[in-house]
């Protein structure tokens, strides 16, 4: 019998030449070898065995993923109620153990099961509006969140909203939305997970609640709350134009950078805002629907040909990142130039991420700036920087009028005084 035909769930032992393996046959992924089957073993690691290895085996029986018996949630009105919306990512999604697959809908009942405590936090509401993988995400992805969170926004029985979605492209989402969404009457509090929820090093649980218990607070702005350090003790809420991921799998991985984090929650829910923030009710709500899909993004190395900029001359925008204070190659400036007098908004940041462009310590930045008209845009994040130029083109047509939006501090996405513990701060 070729185990392949196995249904996943199936317990089994598998014979080769070299060992003798006992687990339960798991789905086979799409992109694996069609001769591989999956097998998860009892210490819950997945191996890959080659079915032409197999000389002997022994069905021992079927697992069968648990049934839902979901509860009718109880409105407690001592509590507010919260939005909880997914865009993609696996925090939501519950593993069973035994067969691998994911059993979980994307309901208010399976957060409770999963995180009892939140009963005592909110009253939550949860919705699934699409399933994206976070680096597959566009600004017409953008465009679909803040149209889907309008009817939360304008509803006042929500207290604030929790979105979550995939990791990698995390931050560019909450710059985004930042700047789509201003002035807001709840707070947006975008969350995720670096682990996935079927290990016990997850970080989905906590992030979780610590989003959920941010958004019953009156922070006026789009957020982001994952942990704040390797362990299980606390996570950060960290405003959305001036965090990034600084690491590719650490719990920790996102960090505030060139500001402080607005406050610290507790591995209990307590919160302790140790920085500014927009207050709830401060500002109007003003939302943009649209903005431009045309911008492009530029990394300059060593040997970059100028050439390469001609790639971006039917785009709208474009973001260079260059060198130190928003250095860029002189080979490159004709190409600048001939950008921008076609109406391509060129923007200048900087690799270094801490720290700010300066326009006018060097003279090839002062002729950058001044006769070719480039606009450097201080401590802007190149991401930050890549999402407002979207929202300000699709504010404006004419450059000066980007350039007058791009270098004003609408979602305090600059900070005025850069202080020595910003740098490489974990708070």
């Amino acid at each position: 019998m070729d185990l392949r035909k196995l249904k996943p769930g199936t317990a089994a032992m598998i014979k080769t030449n070299d060992e003798e393996y006992q687990g339960i046959i798991m789905p086979r992924p799409e992109i694996l070898d069609k001769d591989k089957i999956i097998i998860k073993l009892d210490s819950g690691y997945n191996i890959g065995i080659e079915n032409s290895r197999i000389i002997d085996f022994k069905i021992l029986g079927r697992q069968e993923p648990p049934k839902q018996q979901q509860k009718k949630l109880r409105h407690n009105p001592n509590l507010p109620k919260v939005a909880v919306l997914s865009y993609g990512g696996t925090i939501s999604s519950k593993i069973d153990y035994s067969t691998g697959g994911v059993y979980a809908d994307y309901t208010a009942e399976d957060f409770l099961e999963m995180i009892p405590e939140l009963k005592e936090i909110a009253n939550l509401e949860a919705k699934k509006l699409n399933s994206v993988m976070s680096e597959d995400m566009t600004p017409k992805d953008w465009e679909d969140i803040v149209n889907s969170l309008k009817p939360y926004l304008e509803d006042d029985s929500f207290k604030g909203i929790v979105l979550t979605q995939g990791t990698d492209a995390l931050h560019y989402t909450s710059s985004a939305l930042s700047f789509m969404i201003q002035g807001l009457n709840k707070p947006i509090i975008i969350t995720a997970s670096q682990r996935s929820i079927d290990r016990g090093s997850s970080d989905a649980f906590m992030n979780l609640k610590c989003a959920i218990k941010a958004a019953t607070k009156d922070i006026g702005e789009v957020v982001v709350v994952m942990h704040g350090s390797i362990s299980d003790d606390y996570c950060l809420i960290l405003r959305g134009n001036k965090v990034r991921k600084m690491h590719s799998s650490r719990r920790d991985a996102f960090k505030p950078i060139n500001a402080r984090a607005i406050a610290k929650v507790s591995e209990h829910g307590d919160i302790e805002f140790m920085g500014d923030y927009i207050k709830t009710g401060e500002k109007n709500l003003d939302i943009t629907e649209k903005i431009e899909h045309k911008v492009g993004m530029v990394y300059f190395y060593p040997g970059i040909k100028a050439e390469q900029l001609d790639a971006f001359k039917d785009y709208r925008g474009l973001v260079i990142v260059g060198t130190g204070l928003g250095n860029v190659p002189q080979n490159m400036f004709t190409k600048i130039q001939e950008l921008i007098d076609n109406k391509v908004s060129v923007v200048i940041t900087t690799q270094t991420l801490y720290g700010a462009t300066n326009p006018l310590v060097y003279q090839n930045l002062r002729m950058l700036s001044i006769r070719i008209k480039a606009i450097f845009v201080g401590d802007l994040l190149p991401e930050a920087a890549f999402a407002k130029l979207c929202w300000a083109l699709g504010k404006a047509d004419n450059p000066d009028e980007v350039k007058a939006l791009m270098q004003k501090n609408v979602a305090n996405e600059f900070t005025d005084r850069l202080s020595a513990d910003m740098f490489l701060n974990k708070e």
